[in-house]
């Protein structure tokens, strides 16, 4: 059978499988976010001063952006699922969380601080930030790899770190709640670095549990 025939086949195939790949997917994540919140409580918990720190704009940041980039990896991810679909037309979505952390280095590189730019890069929470993210993406990561197999990808690589992207901003959402590093160039740095390791993690398993 020649590619663009088979390719052909797959798409009409998965036509049928494209509605339940979301929703298999939506539950397979579901399944795994009880997993990921006991690890949470197990071992961090929220920080002691959650509710006084939400009034912290730089605080508020980290949510938009880690719930972003999950937003944009879940989209992105359904894309993917289909055989004949492609990154193109559609990585701009993966730039929006960048966008706001952007706007954040900006906002606070213009207000005045008393720590020097080191100090806030570095933070206090690096060594458990690079920990965390990945142990509470992982319950996720197989679930997201799970519910994709629902779908018909023929880029397993890809689509298994685009899976990876999802589950660490999920993660990344959750450790949110926990770091008492607010700034934005602790997030661009060290929350980034944890997606990446994660990102990969993706990649790997993706190549061998999405392949056709």
């Amino acid at each position: 059978m020649e590619t663009d025939q088979l390719i052909r086949t797959l798409a009409a195939d998965s036509a049928h499988r494209a509605r339940p790949v979301g929703f298999v997917l939506t539950l397979t994540l579901i399944a795994a976010a009880p997993v990921s919140l006991a690890i949470f409580f197990a071992v961090l918990g929220f920080r002691p001063d959650v509710m006084t720190a939400m009034h912290n704009p730089f605080f508020d940041l980290k949510f938009a952006v880690t719930l972003a980039l999950a937003i944009s990896a879940v989209a992105v991810s359904l894309h993917l699922s289909r055989p004949e679909a492609s990154l193109k037309g559609w990585a701009w979505l993966l730039l929006v969380p960048v966008g706001f952390l952007a706007v954040g280095i900006g906002s606070e590189m213009m207000m005045p601080q008393r720590l020097p730019v080191m100090t806030r890069l570095v933070g206090s929470n690096s060594r458990v930030c690079m920990m965390a993210i990945p142990l509470l993406s992982l319950p996720l990561l197989a679930a997201a790899l799970v519910g994709l197999r629902h779908g018909a990808p023929t880029r397993p690589a890809v689509a298994g770190a685009i899976a990876g992207l999802l589950s660490a901003g999920l993660a990344a959402t959750l450790y949110a709640s926990h770091c008492t590093d607010d700034s934005p160039l602790f997030v661009a740095t060290w929350y980034t670095i944890a997606t990446a390791l994660v990102t990969a993690i993706g990649a790997l398993v993706g190549s061998k549990v999405l392949r056709l």
